[in-house]
């Protein structure tokens, strides 16, 4: 698949097929494409914790998602839980913040990556959803994520039950700037 095709074809899913099938090599296919996104000094701070098992993807659903969202990856066949290390994407090598954004920078990175690794979702045919409204401390938990990483997203994989409209995007006119 060309990129601008993933681009413009990728949404966030909400249904997925209860037959399809999601492999451990094509999520480790997802995680290597997105550690090819730069990083600040090359820090490469994101970290994935990922469920696959009916057990742990249960238990993720129950004990970490609101309701809405585990409606929402009903037979997604992996969640991908997204974190960060901080206090390193941002700071010099004494830990000393070299921005203003400090730990910011690490969610900015971690951005970048998901980028990717949504895309290569795409380009393999694959789907996602990306959810923020979670148990980061449950998650934190289930996954034994140290306290230096700062839990940020779980994403569904899946393949789409169907293909739901585009939503309308923005102009660039309305969007940016020229000087």
């Amino acid at each position: 698949m060309e990129l601008t095709q993933a681009i413009e074809t990728r949404r966030s899913i909400r249904a997925y097929k209860a037959d399809a099938t999601v492999t451990k090599d094509q999520i480790c296919e997802m995680i290597k494409a997105a550690g090819q996104a730069p990083s600040w000094k090359n820090s490469q701070t994101a970290r994935y914790y990922v469920a696959m098992s009916d057990e742990m993807m249960n238990r993720v659903k129950d004990e970490c998602l609101p309701e809405f969202n585990a409606n929402n990856c009903v037979n997604a066949k992996a969640l991908i839980v997204t974190a960060f290390e901080t206090k390193r994407a941002g700071f010099d090598r004494e830990g000393n913040p070299d921005t203003e954004l400090h730990d910011e920078w690490g969610a900015y990175d971690l951005g970048l990556q998901t980028q990717n690794l949504l895309l290569k979702a795409r380009d393999m045919s694959l789907d996602t959803l990306v959810m923020g409204i979670r148990n980061g401390e449950k998650l934190r938990e289930i996954f034994a994520i140290p306290d230096s990483q700062m839990v940020v997203s779980v994403i569904s994989v899946g393949v789409r039950e169907n293909t739901p409209d585009m939503p309308k995007r923005k102009e660039v006119d309305a969007i940016a700037k020229f000087f």
